[in-house]
């Protein structure tokens, strides 16, 4: 769609969110955007509700950087050196849904 996202942007914001302990994201194919933001999360033992996550999103991130699909994992894939691993995360793009902030 031609705006720039920055995963690593992203990530910060949402790992602000109380209940998210950590995030990634990563871009998803769109044939009517090229790509999409997608969000893998790991909650506290407090997760935020669909619509507390909503409200959150929508505060504090612009409308073109927000996750159109998520899931929550229990840990984030990390390399030897602790980094996060995104090119592991595609491992879990068959476990993403559908996020709507409008909807939750």
């Amino acid at each position: 769609g031609g705006e720039n996202v920055y995963p690593a942007e992203v990530e910060r914001a949402l790992s602000t969110c109380p209940g998210i302990a950590e995030a990634a994201v990563f871009g998803l194919p769109d044939e009517t955007w090229g790509q999409v933001v997608a969000a893998a999360l790991v909650t506290t033992n407090a997760p935020p509700s669909n619509a507390e996550l909503a409200t959150f999103i929508d505060a504090h991130l612009a409308r073109h950087k927000r996750p159109r699909q998520i899931v929550f994992v229990d840990s984030l894939p990390h390399t030897a050196g602790g980094k996060l691993d995104r090119c592991a995360l595609s491992t879990l793009t068959a476990r993403l849904r559908p996020f709507d902030v409008e909807r939750g």
